[in-house]
């Protein structure tokens, strides 16, 4: 059987690892262990934060319409319960620029639900 001769195999692997925690403090930068060890702490928090970050945005849309909403005299729920019978399609992402941006319009999206 032939000898393997490895080549540069580990130290590619290590230096792809450290470059990945480029700029992490102390040793979690410089020593492959450890470095090794926040790079997948890291990786696992993105993969979760990832699908986190579209349910937070969808809470803060909830929150800037309900506040709005309330502002306007009805709450959160009655608004979008109208927003349906009445077939306007907006999204929450929507009606939360609207609720920021441009006031008198979402106004105007409440008056036509109250109607």
């Amino acid at each position: 059987m032939a000898r393997v001769k490895r080549g540069n195999v580990a130290r590619k692997r290590r230096n792809k690892i450290l470059r990945l925690a480029r700029g992490y403090q102390g040793s979690n930068g410089r020593l492959f262990r450890t470095a090794n060890q926040r790079v997948m702490k890291a990786l696992c928090n993105a993969y979760r934060d990832r699908r986190r970050r579209k349910r937070d945005f969808r809470r803060l849309w909830i929150a800037r319409v309900n506040a709005a909403a309330r502002l306007n005299g009805i709450s959160y729920s009655r608004l979008i319960g109208g927003l349906k019978k009445s077939n306007v399609l907006l999204n929450r992402k929507m009606l939360a620029q609207l609720a920021v941006v441009d006031p008198q319009t979402f106004n105007s999206v409440v008056s036509t639900v109250k109607n």
